[in-house]
């Protein structure tokens, strides 16, 4: 079984596993932002995609170069099998814990 995961490194999965294929380290910014209002440096960004990569939840390779960035290329991210089971475990840990709470939760929001 995979060591737990952080709340970080979950939203950082969930936001590729919504990206898909083509993530890269703006758009993973710009989804966790969008989605929860919570803005995030590149540099925690960076650091935490190393650290699920040498875990072998993510995968990156190097896109193709663009004009638009002056030649450089993206680093490409993928969720890999094994991070997929550690979100799939995340959610429904989250989900048996929330069962029976839905109204709770929504008068302690308002």
């Amino acid at each position: 079984m995979t060591p737990p995961i952080g709340d970080f490194e979950q939203r950082i999965l969930f936001a590729l596993l919504h990206l898909g294929a083509d993530a890269y380290g703006v758009t993973v910014r710009a989804e966790i932002a969008d989605r929860t209002g919570r803005a995030i440096s590149a540099g925690a960004l960076y650091t935490a995609l190393d650290r699920l990569e040498k875990r072998g939840l993510v995968s990156s390779r190097l896109g193709d170069p663009t004009p638009a960035r002056g030649g450089k290329r993206k680093r490409l991210y993928t969720v890999e099998p094994a991070g997929e089971r550690a979100v799939a475990h995340v959610y429904e840990s989250l989900r048996l814990m929330a069962n029976g709470l839905r109204t709770r939760l929504k008068t302690a929001k308002g």
